[in-house]
C-alpha cells in the first residue's frame, strides 16, 4: 500500500509575479498553472515559481546520462527573516512534492511558510521527473477490483499470472534501469537540490515513506543537514515481508478505532451491525455479485476493500467510510468508488497517475530479500488468521516484488553519524506507520528525538497546536522537543 499524507486546503485568488530568476541549475519561472489544478485557483499571498534541473540516471556514473527532476518554489509574499528553503515529501514512494508544496499553503503554520521557501519536488520517477509508466489504467482497474484474498489455489494462480505479465510488461519497457529508481539515487537527488537552491544545509520535512527516504540522505550526507522532521516513521531495518505484517497490524487497530467510533457516533455512523461484520457481509455479497453503478461499473471486493483502506489514513473520512458502507448495503456503490479512487489517484475518466507505477518500481528496486510466491501463498493464511480483515490482502501485495523483473539497489540501514538531532514523529493510531517504527528509526538513526501525537490517521504535523509548536519550534529555532514528548489527541 502506499502510504502519504492527505490535506484538504482551502484556496483563494492571487498571483505568482510570473517573474523569471537564475537558479544555480536551471530557471526558475512563474508557474500558475499547478496551483490552479489542484486547488481552483492560484492561493492569495504566495509566489509560485518552477524550474526543472538534471541529475545523473545514476549516481555510481555521475558523467553519465540524466533525468529531469520538477521543482516548486513557494515563497509567501509576507516572507520576513528568511531561513532557507524547507524541502518536502509526501510520501507513497509515488506521491508528489510538487502537489504537497502546493497543498501546504494551507496546510502549514504561517509562522513556518513566512520564514522559508517551501521546496517541493517530485522524486525520480514520479509525476512530473522522468515518471516511470508501465501499468495501463485497464491492468490498474483489474489490479484494484480484483478480490484482495483470493482463497482457492486457481483464484490465487489468477493473480499470479496477472501481476506477472504486469511486472514483465514493466522489466521490458525499462530493463536494467528499473533499479535506478530506488531510494538511494532518490536521496542523493536531494543534495542536488540542496545545492540548486543554494542552502548551505538542508532543511527537510518528511511524511511516510518520506521519513525513509530523508533517513537515507541523513546516512550518506549526515553533515548536510540543519534540521529534520520525518513524520509517519518507515522502519528502514524491516524486511518487505515484516513491514506488511507491520501494516495489516496497524490497519487492524485503525479498524478497531474506527469500530469504536461508530458505536459511540450512532448520527455519523448509521450501519446496521458493528463496521467489521458489515465490511465482511458486503465483500462476500460482492463475490458472489458485485452492484454495479453508472456506467456498469462493478462494486467488486477490491474497490470495497480500498475504500476501506482510504478511510483509514484519516479520521476525516471515517463518517464518509460509514456512508459509503450503508449506502452500499442499500445498492448505492458511488460511496465506495469515491473513496477507493481517492486511493488509487484514479479520475472520473478512469484514468490514473502513475503513482503505483512509481510505487512499484521505488519499493522493489529497495527490495532486496522479496518473499516468493510461495512465501506469499503461506503468508496469506498465517496473516489472516492473526488480522482478519487486512492480513492476507498485505500479504498477496508482496506479490508485485515476487515477481519483479529488475535488479534491485538496497538502501543504506544504519546510524547519521555527524548529523544533528532529528526529529522522528510517530502517530498512535496510525495505520500504514505503525507507532512501533517510530522509536526504530529514531534509534536506528542515533539522533533520533521521538515526538508522539495520540491521535488517529497517518501523519501528525500540523494537526494540533500541541505538534504544531513543538515541530516549529524546531524547524525555526532548531530547538529540540524534550525527550518523550506526548501530545493529546486534541
Amino acid at each position: 500500500m502506499a502510504g502519504g499524507c492527505v490535506f484538504l486546503p482551502g484556496f483563494g485568488g492571487g498571483s505568482d509575479g510570473g517573474s523569471s530568476e537564475e537558479a544555480d541549475d536551471g530557471i526558475w519561472k512563474g508557474c500558475r498553472s499547478e496551483p490552479r489544478e489542484l486547488l481552483g485557483a492560484v492561493p492569495s499571498g504566495f509566489a509560485f515559481h518552477c524550474t526543472t534541473i538534471k541529475v545523473p540516471r545514476d549516481w555510481a556514473k555521475p558523467d553519465g546520462p540524466t533525468m529531469d527532476l520538477a521543482l516548486i518554489r513557494v515563497r509567501s509574499t509576507s516572507q520576513k527573516d528568511r531561513i532557507g528553503s524547507l524541502v518536502v515529501n509526501p510520501g507513497g514512494p509515488g506521491g508528489s512534492g510538487v502537489d504537497l508544496a502546493v497543498y501546504l499553503t494551507r496546510g502549514l503554520p504561517i509562522e513556518v511558510l513566512r520564514r522559508f521557501d517551501l521546496i517541493g519536488f517530485d522524486p525520480r520517477g514520479v509525476g512530473r521527473s522522468t515518471p516511470v509508466k508501465c501499468i495501463s489504467d485497464a491492468d490498474l482497474d483489474a489490479t484494484f477490483g480484483a478480490d484482495p484474498d483470493p482463497q482457492s489455489q486457481a483464484e490465487f494462480d489468477e493473480i499470479v499470472a496477472m501481476t506477472r505479465r504486469i511486472d514483465e510488461t514493466c522489466g521490458q519497457k525499462y530493463g536494467d534501469e528499473l533499479s535506478l529508481f530506488s531510494t538511494e539515487q532518490a536521496a542523493r537527488d536531494i543534495e542536488s537540490i540542496r545545492t540548486t537552491v543554494g542552502d548551505e544545509k538542508l532543511t527537510y520535512l518528511g511524511y511516510s515513506y518520506g521519513t525513509l527516504l530523508g533517513a537515507v540522505y541523513a546516512q550518506l550526507f549526515p553533515t548536510k543537514i540543519r534540521a529534520m522532521v520525518l513524520d509517519g516513521a518507515v522502519d528502514p531495518t524491516q524486511s518487505s515481508s515484516a513491514s506488511g505484517e507491520s501494516q495489516a497490524k496497524g490497519f487492524e487497530r485503525a479498524m478497531d478505532n474506527f469500530s469504536a467510533w461508530c458505536s459511540s457516533h450512532k448520527s455519523a455512523c448509521d450501519l446496521d451491525d458493528e463496521p467489521r461484520a458489515v465490511i465482511n457481509d458486503l465483500l462476500d455479497k460482492a463475490r458472489v455479485k458485485p452492484v454495479k453503478g453508472s456506467g456498469g461499473r462493478e462494486a467488486t471486493p477490491g474497490w470495497i476493500f480500498y475504500a476501506v483502506v482510504s478511510s483509514l489514513y484519516t479520521q476525516d473520512y471515517w463518517s464518509d467510510l460509514a456512508d459509503a458502507l450503508s449506502s452500499l448495503q442499500g445498492g448505492d456503490p458511488s460511496g465506495v468508488f469515491d473513496l477507493a479512487d481517492r486511493y488509487a489517484e484514479r479520475d472520473p475518466s478512469g484514468h490514473y497517475t502513475n503513482l503505483f507505477d512509481a510505487n512499484a518500481a521505488v519499493n522493489c528496486a529497495d527490495d532486496g530479500k522479496s518473499p516468493t510466491v510461495d512465501q506469499v501463498r503461506t503468508a496469506q493464511s498465517d496473516w489472516r488468521a492473526k488480522y482478519p480483515l487486512f492480513g492476507a490482502p498485505l500479504a498477496v501485495g508482496g506479490l508485485t516484488c515476487a515477481l519483479w523483473p529488475g535488479k534491485r539497489d538496497p538502501y543504506p540501514v544504519g546510524k547519521a553519524v555527524g548529523a544533528p538531532p532529528i526529529v522522528v514523529v510517530g502517530t498512535k493510531g496510525d495505520p500504514a506507520t505503525p507507532y512501533e517504527q517510530t522509536a526504530t528509526l529514531a534509534e536506528m538513526l542515533g539522533v533520533g528525538t521521538v515526538l508522539t501525537w495520540e491521535g488517529e490517521g497517518h501523519t501528525a504535523y500540523p494537526e494540533t497546536r500541541c505538534i504544531s509548536n513543538a515541530v516549529n519550534g524546531y524547524l525555526i529555532s532548531l530547538k529540540v522537543p524534550e525527550a518523550g514528548l506526548t501530545c493529546p489527541a486534541k
